[in-house]
């Protein structure tokens, strides 16, 4: 038997999650976070819809917060099985997974404070440090395109897929015992880094598809426009005297937007002005990402090659403390800061938007999807006013977006990669979206020769002929 389960993503953008049952066994494909409004996010986010002693393992795609960040809840609930990953994303949620757990107990500290002035009685972190580390040792990393057990009969290996370092999809094979496999590919998110991919090849074929849908109506533009479109927002604002505030996801968006800058400056279409990418988890992100130099695509490695490190330690400042953080509120001149995090939730990206978005001389720079109900999404849509720390603040800088710098492979890229697969899939299945992007592509697919697709519900199972 092999039955599928879809929990996270389900007709939503965040909190990647869908279970797999095969030789009686539960398996998890992946085990992200909801993001978007608290208590709603809080609500989806405190428990598991199995027992989480039961689950025999994780295989993880890759290590952005909203296909990871329930591993430590998930230790902390008994699991002691093995998350399947590969080597760089063990390596960056080695980071992440502590960072979002400091983050966890330091927000409870804080609004705990704020519920013993009240009378309430205190709350919990959703997990804390510990957790993340008991979810650190149960990692195995695989190598891509190597061949792995997940149970007796299932077999999983990893494709790269460019989304990020460390990022792939998953290959699924069920040996049914008839001579003939189950074949699955989950989670196909596609292109938008310095990474190098694997392209489908043209007589590869799958059974079932899970594939990601963000961008499945929309197209970016082409990478040399949006870094024209980089190099007229940085020299606008540069001339006006302000600053460039780019809220960035700490791993792989952050990379990406240095190695632009830095090929900009070495153009000579951007002046050499200050770059500070002010987020320790950014800075120590950045490290692992110089450690798998091997994942970067040809493009990067020539440049590297020709002008030292892509990514940027002789023209940007990596920042740690605290205390240089709170330095560059002083600053007058113009600079570019990039900060965490990318929806603008937390982090010190607030500090620096609380400073700056009330002058019309600096410019918000928003680079990626912005989840509803966030303070990003809000000030993409363009409010007047956005609450920050708990106070109104008039929205007076710039505010553009580069929404083709997204890790999420748009309609085009999308079509180019799932096209060759339609003739012999038997369903595919659209997740990690919001519903109009999902029907746009659901009526491409069918276009394409896809016989069965769907966008399925939370909760909704299906049997996929294992046996």
């Amino acid at each position: 038997m092999l039955k599928l389960t879809f929990h996270g993503a389900a007709r939503e953008v965040t909190g990647s999650m869908h279970l797999i049952e095969a030789d009686g066994k539960l398996i998890a494909l992946d085990c992200g976070m909801f993001q978007g409004r608290r208590e709603e996010s809080t609500r989806k986010n405190v428990s598991f819809p199995f027992d989480a002693k039961k689950l025999h393992a994780v295989v993880l795609s890759h290590a952005h917060i909203d296909h990871c960040g329930r591993l430590p809840l998930l230790a902390q609930k008994g699991f002691e099985g093995r998350i399947h990953s590969t080597a760089a994303t063990r390596d960056l949620c080695g980071l992440l997974l502590r960072d979002a757990a400091h983050i966890q107990e330091e927000d409870t500290k804080y609004l705990n404070r704020k519920r013993e002035q009240r009378g309430e009685s205190p709350v919990m972190p959703l997990f804390n440090t510990d957790d993340a580390l008991a979810a650190l040792s149960l990692f195995q990393s695989v190598s891509m395109s190597q061949t792995f057990w997940v149970t007796r009969r299932l077999k999983a290996r990893f494709i790269p897929t460019g989304h990020m370092l460390g990022a792939a999809m998953v290959l699924l094979e069920y040996e049914r015992g008839d001579g003939q496999n189950t074949s699955l590919l989950f989670r196909v998110m596609w292109g938008g880094s310095i990474c190098r991919s694997l392209l489908i090849p043209r007589r590869f074929q799958c059974d079932y598809l899970i594939c990601e849908s963000t961008y499945g109506g929309r197209r970016h533009p082409p990478t040399d426009d949006l870094k024209g479109q980089l190099e007229k927002i940085i020299n606008d604002t540069v001339k006006r005297g302000g600053k460039i505030i780019i809220p960035a996801f700490s791993i792989g968006r952050t990379q990406l937007i240095v190695y632009f800058l830095h090929q900009l400056i070495v153009e000579g279409r951007i002046p050499t002005l200050p770059i500070y990418v002010d987020s320790p988890l950014a800075v120590n992100a950045t490290e692992v990402f110089r450690l798998h130099p091997d994942e970067y695509d040809s493009e990067a490695r020539r440049f590297q090659k020709k002008n030292g490190d892509l990514l940027g330690t002789d023209i940007a400042t990596y920042i740690r403390d605290v205390e240089e953080s709170k330095a560059i509120h002083r600053r007058r001149r113009p600079a570019v800061i990039i900060s965490a995090s990318g929806m603008c939730e937390a982090g010190r990206i607030l500090h620096h938007l609380k400073n700056n978005i009330r002058s019309h001389k600096n410019t918000v720079l928003i680079v990626g999807f912005q989840a509803a109900h966030t303070l990003g999404r809000r000030i993409v849509e363009k409010s007047p006013e956005v609450r920050i720390f708990g106070k109104m603040y008039k929205v007076k800088a710039a505010v553009e977006t580069l929404n083709g710098l997204s890790a999420h492979a748009d309609s085009e890229e999308l079509s180019r990669l799932y096209r060759p697969i339609a003739s012999g899939c038997k369903q595919a299945f659209l997740v990690h979206g919001e519903p109009d992007q999902m029907t746009a592509m659901l009526h491409d697919m069918k276009a394409a020769g896809f016989r069965d697709v769907q966008m399925p519900s939370p909760g909704q199972s299906l049997d996929l002929n294992g046996g």
